[in-house]
């Protein structure tokens, strides 16, 4: 008797989101591996991406100038088209469980807080696939500079000055989408792991599913 195999269940999308230094590529870390020893397939992923786009916005931190704002939010559309036509769409379509550092939410806070409206940003990433959970982290931002030079000995790029920042943290703090999720990075590193596995592992199928 031929036996027939079902396709995979489509995967999940979660996102990392929030202003710079609040620890969110260090969770996605802990979390990737968490459950990776569940026995979930996890694609880890970031935007920026390392394509020729996301090159060129990597240059911009250095020397946020040299472009105006529609150049560069052409450069976050662009690069985020590729990241979803090469990376999302086929680790949904094979039922992978995608981590993703910043998406278009980031875009749109980051974007608007450099004069672009919020509005029309989300409404040129309708392409993107709509995340199934953004973890949005909160921390002060204050703690998120410590965090940028202390921690990391690194100075703040052009993205990461306080004035931004407190801007970028407004927007943030208005979006009101039923897929995001608060949580509160300022809590011990173990603490915000273990809050931020209780919102996704509801939202996963059992492991041996989503292989």
């Amino acid at each position: 008797m031929n036996r027939t195999t079902s396709p995979p269940a489509r995967g999940r999308l979660i996102v990392f989101e929030g202003i710079d230094g609040t620890g969110k590529s260090t969770q996605l870390r802990l979390v990737a591996l968490a459950l990776r020893q569940r026995g979930y397939p996890v694609v880890a992923t970031r935007e920026p991406t390392e394509g020729p786009y996301g090159r060129r916005i990597r240059a911009l931190y250095a020397d946020r100038g040299g472009c105006s704002r529609e150049e560069e939010l052409d450069l976050f559309i662009a690069d985020r088209r590729d990241h979803v036509e090469a990376v999302l769409q086929p680790a949904l379509a094979a039922g992978k469980i995608i981590l993703c550092d910043r998406y278009f939410l980031s875009t749109a806070a980051y974007q608007g807080a450099n004069g672009m409206d919020v509005g029309t940003i989300l409404a040129r990433n309708r392409f993107a696939p709509v995340p199934d959970l953004a973890i949005l982290f909160e921390a002060p931002i204050a703690l998120g500079i410590e965090r940028i030079t202390a921690s990391r000995g690194e100075g703040l790029n052009d993205f990461e000055k306080v004035e931004g920042l407190t801007r970028v943290a407004k927007i943030f703090a208005a979006l009101d989408l039923p897929y995001i999720r608060r949580i509160d990075a300022a809590q011990p590193i173990d603490t915000v792991r273990d809050t931020i596995l209780a919102l996704i592992l509801p939202l996963l199928p059992p492991p041996s599913a989503a292989n």
